[in-house]
């Protein structure tokens, strides 16, 4: 082949791969421009997506108060604050030159644990690490922020200084666990619950957000010192709960548990014209002692025992089968249903009694007797279930509380309920059936408010910087549970317990109230386990103070006893009686007023007679006073006057006082006396406190140079 040929053949060959070159250089090329010029906004943001982020920002939880506005749940500010090491205005000379003052200043204030020397070594190596997100105080306080910001370098703030600061709170609960579980609680991975779930959405305010920097894994800075949307913060909610109420409840209740070495315990204290609860208290045991981990009041429904006793009689008195004075056979405490034996829970030796006394005595064969009799036949025991239906017994408070546990009363004759020919006269005595202590509480209140049953409720108001913006007004859930006749036996039957019963014990002459004591056995018709031993008892009291006129109800309830007693009456009932004894010593509205009673007579024995004095100042005194009064002998010509009694009045009588005999001071106060005798020239000896009684020279006696009395005060 010519030269010439496979030399046009190479050129040929070089200039198709130089053309393809080009063509892939423009390509390209073209491409780019698009890139950049056409989809260039799209690629950046997703480039910004890769690093910058728009993250949450949680706002300042509302607080929790009580009636009086006292703190029971806040959230505290505190702070996360770290350093840019790589800030780019913190050059190396400014670095240098503040290292050692800065390591200084973190020994000193932020962890003394370690040395200057040590900081100075550690944040040179985190420089040299470039760390964007050093941290330097994880939580906080104000006051510590506002000291850490004046430290060198950081006092330059966040582009000069690399300075980051991130705010969050912290919920915190001034009176530790007082109502812990009832303030509950939010946390991640765990259920919300008490007032913190119930009212989270006033509480919880509305999230913000803010644009966050990626830095590292799962480490984001801010990207400005400003916030894209500012958090609205939660709003305040105002309870019913009273403080002072609420550490008599806790402390009362702690007493008994360790007392009686028992599992937990729960008390309530409601307002009765409201609903209002004023006071809660949940306690169980665990290795650190006592402490609020389950609502037991609210949350736990059990077998009430021989507080249930008052809807089974309240039944029968409704419908008129039975008078407080019939008489009962309480067969010395012991009878049978089918193959069942049922016994009194204290023996004694009782044939017959009246019915008042059964009850007062809490009675199970009595009770369970009466209302077999009335209700076991005739297909009654359906009207039987109505009444306890009447009473709200089957239904929930609706208390604004999450976690309330439904009651349960059987349906009559329904198997499938498990209805039994036992069930009726076990039911009578409160079991198999089962009722929470806040749904007891509820319908003991509805008694003592004659009637008219309230839904228990803990919030009144909603706040906003101090402003009421919401106002929760107690609710009526029944206006009337039971005639007025009845309800009217049934406090009779109340007091009775305290006067001649079970609560005998626990009665005062400083107030009277009214309850039921209840003792319960756990687990009643599976009483022995496989290996013989009991499954313990739940002792209760419910009631109300003062009998006279109602203003609070309480309810208390201890599980399992194991020491000291387990009846009620032993057990929960003086935790009853030093709520009620504490309250009156502190309640005002416990309290008739002073001058709403009518006025007494005033005994002649008890009138300031033979007093003597300024006449000026026993007028006004017996006219602010009201008490009644005669001028007797006034003459205008003295200034002096002496009381004399009548029944229930004053004589205000004249002391003529001589300017040259010595004056009569006997009934006058030392000041009155000492003014007449020293202003005549008599020196005087004064023993004794109060009013004078004698003197030692007789009134009348010409007065004399130099003249000389004794007084005698009393």
């Amino acid at each position: 082949m010519p030269i010439i040929n496979i030399k046009n053949e190479v050129l040929i060959r070089t200039y198709i791969v130089l053309l393809m070159i080009v063509a892939a250089a423009v390509s390209i090329y073209v491409r780019a421009v698009h890139v950049v010029v056409v989809e260039g906004s799209k690629w950046r943001a997703r480039a910004d997506s890769s690093y910058v982020f728009n993250m949450p920002i949680e706002p300042i939880r509302g607080n929790i108060m009580t009636e009086d506005g006292s703190l029971l749940a806040t959230s505290l500010p505190f702070f996360e604050v770290r350093w840019d090491t790589k800030a780019a205005a913190v050059t190396d000379d400014i670095f240098v030159s503040n290292l050692d003052s800065l390591s200084i200043c973190l020994s000193k204030y932020v962890n003394p644990a370690y040395t200057s020397g040590q900081f100075k070594n550690y944040l040179i190596a985190c420089r040299q690490k470039k760390e964007r997100y050093l941290l330097i105080k994880k939580d906080a306080t104000i006051e510590e922020l506002e000291r850490i910001k004046k430290f060198p370098i950081f006092r330059n703030g966040r582009y000069k200084g690399g300075f980051v600061v991130i705010q969050h709170s912290n919920r915190n609960h001034p009176f530790g666990m007082m109502a812990r579980r009832t303030l509950g609680y939010l946390r991640e991975g765990a259920l919300p619950v008490g007032l913190e779930a119930s009212f989270n959405d006033v509480l919880g305010g509305e999230q913000g957000e803010e644009k966050m920097f990626r830095v590292g894994n799962n480490v984001f800075m801010p990207l400005t010192d400003l916030t894209q949307v500012e958090p609205k913060n939660g709003d305040d909610i105002v309870t019913t709960l009273d403080l002072n109420l609420m550490d008599v409840t806790q402390e009362a209740l702690v007493r008994s548990l360790e007392f009686h070495d028992a599992d937990h315990g729960s008390a309530v204290v409601m307002d009765i014209k409201t609903g209002g609860i004023k006071a809660i208290s949940n306690l169980g045991k665990t290795t650190e002692g006592w402490t609020e981990n389950f609502n037991y009041a609210v949350g736990t429904a059990t077998e009430p025992g021989s507080t249930f006793k008052l809807a089974s009689m309240m039944a029968l008195l409704e419908d008129e089968y039975v008078h407080l004075e019939d008489t009962i056979d309480l067969n010395f405490g012991k009878t049978k249903y089918y193959n069942e034996e049922l016994i009194d829970s204290e023996k004694h030796g009782i044939r017959k009694t009246t019915i008042k006394h059964a009850f007062e005595m809490s009675s199970n064969v009595g009770i369970s007797k009466l209302v077999q009799k009335y209700y076991g036949d005739n297909n009654n025991a359906a009207k039987f279930v109505a009444h306890l239906r009447d009473f709200n017994l089957d239904k929930p408070t609706g208390v604004d509380l999450s976690g309330e546990a439904k009651p349960y009363i059987k349906t009559a004759y329904d198997k499938k309920d498990g209805w039994s020919g036992t069930t009726l006269p076990w039911m009578a005595i409160g079991y198999e059936s089962l009722i929470t202590p806040l749904q007891m509480l509820s319908f003991y209140a509805a008694v003592a408010n004659d009637g008219e049953m309230m839904k228990p409720y803990f919030v009144t108001e909603v706040q906003r910087y101090g402003q009421t913006i919401k106002y929760i007004k107690p609710q009526v859930t029944n206006r009337r549970i039971a005639s007025k006749r009845t309800l009217a036996m049934a406090r009779q039957l109340l007091e009775g317990v305290i006067t001649n019963g079970t609560g005998m014990n626990l009665r005062t002459d400083r107030f009277s109230f009214a309850g039921k004591t209840g003792t319960a056995q756990n687990n009643y018709n599976k009483l022995e386990t496989e290996n013989g031993t009991k499954q313990g008892y739940q002792a209760s009291f419910v009631g109300y103070f003062p009998a006279d006129n109602p203003k609070y109800a309480c309810i208390v309830t201890i599980s399992n006893p194991k020491q000291n007693g387990f009846y009620g009456a032993a057990v929960a009932g003086p935790v009853f009686r030093e709520i009620a004894d504490k309250a009156f010593t502190n309640k005002a509205d416990l309290h008739a007023s002073i001058n709403k009673k009518q006025k007494p007579s005033l005994l002649t024995a008890q009138m300031p007679a033979f007093d003597a004095g300024d006449a000026k100042d026993f007028y006004y005194l017996l006219d602010y006073l009201d008490i009644k009064h005669f001028n007797k002998k006034k003459t205008g010509k003295s200034n002096w006057t002496v009381l004399q009694a009548k029944n229930d009045s004053l004589n205000v009588v004249d002391r003529m006082v001589s300017e040259t005999l010595l004056p009569n001071v006997t009934g006058m106060r030392l000041r009155d006396a000492l003014f007449l005798l020293e202003n005549r020239g008599v020196k005087v000896e004064a023993n004794g406190v109060g009013v004078v009684r004698r003197q030692s020279v007789a009134p009348g006696t010409k007065l004399a140079k130099g003249m000389y009395v004794a007084l005698a005060l009393e």
